[in-house]
């Protein structure tokens, strides 16, 4: 059994940020040479498209029930292929991790992050794209549908998106074996056919859904959190925020990031999933599920 970790953030990739984010020490001179207000328009003419990282874990008798009704879904003759989708930052993949702790005491799963699946970054800049990464038009959903009909009979090759470099590396593909529960986690699923599911489609659509001042608030906890960790972290990604004052961090994470591009992508793109999911978690402020 294995699983993906939860991605960085998604950047723009043109030259001078790449040049930032495989050199540390431009990202750290930001931080310690430059004034606050010009860190912080160097900041913005580098906007993210999503910010994602590690998040408050769920209840572990929502999760433990979530699990057994995926478990009790199980076709002994195909792999059960589940989608879990919602905003950033509502904890998808954290989820995703619990479910599997639980679930590969009895089955064999997999799960893979649809990151995979966005466009390289060549082909994102071709078509005018790069400030759109993480919209449903930078996904590959044909590539996504071929995968998915694979694995349910054949070893399929999932594509992976590099940590390091902010594009699909061909070196971290993994060749998956039809496992019982495929878990597909992340965000560029298309609304599923009203009727008999095709063969690339997932099974189950599941949306992970919560009100949007709570996932405003756990972006906003999560952003500040790394940082403050980037103050002692010279290689941290977020080490270019910390020439801006703790107010002028969070200010950038609300404006810039949550209020121009997450919430948008949410109210227009992710949110409108959520009435054509099998099932949907309401996860409340205190991070418990409902079903």
């Amino acid at each position: 059994m294995r699983h993906s970790h939860a991605e960085g953030p998604f950047w723009p990739l043109t030259s001078p940020v790449q040049s930032t984010l495989r050199g540390s020490n431009h990202a750290q001179d930001i931080a310690t040479s430059t004034s606050a207000p010009q860190a912080l328009r160097r900041a913005r003419s580098q906007e993210p498209a999503i910010l994602t990282g590690p998040a408050s874990p769920p209840d572990s008798e929502g999760v433990a029930r979530l699990a057994d009704r995926l478990h009790g879904e199980i076709n002994d003759n195909c792999p059960l292929i589940v989608a879990l989708t919602g905003s950033v930052a509502c904890g998808k993949s954290t989820l995703t991790a619990s479910l599997v702790e639980i679930l590969s005491r009895r089955v064999a799963v997999e799960t893979i992050s649809t990151d995979g699946f966005l466009h390289p970054n060549a082909v994102l800049e071709e078509r005018g794209l790069m400030m759109r990464k993480g919209f449903p038009e930078s996904y590959d959903n044909d590539a996504m549908a071929e995968a998915i009909a694979r694995v349910r009979v054949l070893p399929a090759v999932f594509p992976a998106h590099s940590h390091e470099t902010y594009d699909i590396d061909p070196a971290l593909a993994r060749t998956i074996s039809p496992p019982d529960i495929l878990i597909l986690e992340g965000l560029g699923f298309e609304p599923p056919s009203a009727g008999d599911r095709r063969a690339g489609e997932p099974d189950l659509l599941i949306y992970l859904d919560a009100e949007t001042e709570h996932i405003e608030a756990w972006f906003l906890e999560r952003f500040m959190g790394f940082w403050h960790a980037a103050e002692h972290d010279p290689a941290s990604f977020y080490q270019r925020f910390r020439g801006m004052s703790e107010t002028e961090a969070r200010d950038f994470a609300r404006t810039e990031v949550w209020e121009k591009i997450n919430l948008p992508n949410l109210e227009n793109h992710i949110l409108p999933l959520r009435n054509h999911a099998d099932w949907v978690l309401l996860k409340d402020a205190d991070h418990r599920l409902n079903f």
